[in-house]
């Protein structure tokens, strides 16, 4: 603007001169039309420069826009793919209940899930898993899907209703090893390990009918014949094998709260027709534990060193637990303690038997005989049982002390360590919220879990098997605007700087899984709780890849920045995403 103004005083003051020379005389017509001719030039030239200008600072906002965009993926935060150990397994996640479907197809009999939604009602408007994802007939798209991602590995469960439909009282299922033979088949063709889970959530409802499930010593049983049957079946390809997917949860979940099946509390936890809240998580936990235990023990004598002679891959066995990072409501003694109680009562009762042969000591102190005891045998083939350990970590959360301050009466029980968990201090939340009513968004835990890990159980080989992020308020919202799913991508970007942060200070951690490779059946949420790097749709179940799925292909292609383009046009998602 300011080349514009001296143009046009230019311009002025060479007319005054005209004005000046041509006094009392007159031009003649040549020197008139010469004179209009520089006139028009210097009228476009100004034009031209003023609109020049407002291009230049056009640009110049847009392009501070796209820095800003830029920088949040890009600075603090800036991770490569190279930034991790030479040969770390990044992957995705899904389970068998929450995508596969087919409830009742090819000899599959119906599971305590299938049992539960069909009576109860779970998930929005009554929503259930008979059809999920329908991964059972799209399994060899997703697997394409995988492949074109640039993962390498895929973690999964196996459908224990699919195997045995009526547990070790009925024959295997060979449509249901067929089917699972299929995945692993075509995931090693592809250059996919597969990282299984024996059991997540889901296994024969009959089992529940005749004794009550994890409430009875029998199904430790069941589980080691199925898991058994999974060893001999698919060992020969199959290198990491889980156990049992966050047993902790499950005792809270089902036992606890009875959110989910078989739907056992009592007061004040819950309305539930039968339970004991206070007792009954202790004994599916140790019943789920030493399942685990004899599984382990089996797969270490009679499988591990066979399959390692064949096919040289020396395979691996854990187990995997929930695990928040717990941060002490206030700078207190006693909530500091309540913080280490609250990690203790969780990450110590899940992982102190396998690896140490009993329970940690502070939960002897407060349940004293209520807590059940191994034997000596029992202790014996419980140590060293897992060959790595699985972090599913969403989320830091505060602990309030409740032996010294009021608590929610739910919280002040012996159960819940007397610990209090909040999202919220002084009005302000610890993190971004979700659509999970205790997940936030709070990176720094990814890097705190891994190290208490670390230091308690002498830097035993980890993977962190779920890691994800679901927007809140996805209701009503248009598909395009899911899709351009930037928080999930920044959400991804931080927790792997912190896990980054862990390794460097020696954490061995091995690998690292998003949940979920697409959106699916989020259990008691149904399906507007979102995870996936994939958009599901309903009606016609099209995978839609969305910008996360751009981003984690970028990533392993060892390129930390995404598209810009895609970032600040809503209308090229689809092509920036297309897989």
């Amino acid at each position: 603007m300011t080349v514009v103004l001296a143009l046009n005083n230019e311009r002025r003051e060479e007319e005054e001169g005209r004005r000046q020379v041509g006094d009392g005389r007159k031009k003649n017509t040549e020197e008139d039309e010469l004179g209009s001719t520089h006139l028009l030039k210097m009228e476009i030239i100004s034009v031209a420069i003023y609109i020049l200008t407002v291009i230049f600072a056009s640009f110049t906002i847009l392009d501070a826009s796209i820095n800003d965009v830029e920088s949040r993926f890009s600075q603090e935060h800036s991770i490569k793919r190279s930034g991790f150990p030479h040969g770390f397994l990044f992957g995705a996640a899904t389970s068998a209940y929450q995508v596969e479907g087919a409830y009742l197809e090819d000899g599959k009999s119906i599971s305590n899930w299938d049992e539960f939604c069909h009576s109860k009602g779970c998930g929005e408007n009554g929503e259930n898993g008979d059809i999920a994802d329908n991964h059972y007939h799209l399994f060899m798209n997703d697997i394409e899907m995988m492949h074109s991602l640039g993962i390498k590995a895929y973690r999964f469960s196996i459908s224990w209703a699919r195997i045995l439909p009526r547990g070790r009282f009925g024959e295997v299922n060979p449509l249901g090893i067929m089917f699972y033979n299929k995945i692993i088949d075509n995931l090693v063709q592809k250059g996919i390990e597969p990282f299984v889970t024996i059991h997540h959530e889901d296994f024969p409802q009959e089992l529940e009918d005749r004794y009550g499930s994890w409430l009875d010593p029998q199904m430790q049983d069941d589980f080691v014949h199925f898991a058994k049957i999974c060893f001999k079946s698919f060992g020969d390809r199959v290198k990491y094998w889980i156990t049992i997917n966050e047993p902790n949860l499950v005792a809270e979940m089902s036992y606890e709260k009875g959110n989910y099946p078989p739907n056992r509390c009592s007061q004040p936890f819950g309305n539930c027709l039968a339970g004991n809240s206070d007792i009954e998580p202790l004994v599916v936990m140790h019943n789920m534990l030493l399942a685990h235990g004899k599984a382990a023990k089996l797969y270490h004598e009679q499988f591990q060193a066979i399959y390692q002679l064949l096919s040289k891959q020396g395979g691996l066995i854990g187990l995997v637990a929930h695990c928040f990072m717990y941060e002490p409501f206030t700078d207190t003694n006693s909530d500091r303690e309540a913080a280490e109680r609250a990690l203790i009562f969780n990450v110590g009762w899940s992982f102190d038997p396998p690896i140490f042969g009993d329970y940690p000591q502070e939960m002897r102190e407060y349940h004293g005989n209520e807590l059940p005891r191994f034997s000596q045998e029992e202790k014996e083939f419980m140590k060293k049982s897992i060959d790595f350990i699985g972090i599913n970590h969403y989320s830091a959360i505060y602990a309030k002390d409740c032996t010294n301050s009021s608590c929610q009466e739910s919280a002040n029980r012996i159960i819940k360590g007397f610990v209090e968990i909040t999202g919220e201090r002084d009005g302000v939340l610890i993190g971004d919220p979700t659509s999970m009513p205790r997940f936030f968004v709070v990176p720094r835990g990814m890097e705190e879990i891994v190290d208490y890990v670390k230091t308690r159980y002498n830097n035993t080989p980890m993977f962190v098997t779920e890691n994800g992020y679901s927007s809140p308020n996805v209701q009503d919202v248009e598909v395009e605007e899911i899709l351009h799913d930037i928080k999930r991508i920044e959400f991804h970007q931080t927790y792997l700087a912190s896990l980054a942060a862990s390794i460097r200070n020696g954490a061995d951690v091995r690998g690292y899984f998003i949940w979920s490779l697409m959106d699916n059946y989020e259990w008691t949420f149904g399906y507007n709780v979102r995870f996936g790097l994939s958009y599901v749709d309903r009606k016609t179940f099209d995978r839609i890849p969305k910008l996360s799925a751009r981003w984690y292909q970028d990533f392993l292609k060892n390129n930390s920045l995404i598209d810009v383009a895609a970032i600040t046009s809503t209308e090229s998602v689809h092509q920036q995403a297309d897989i």
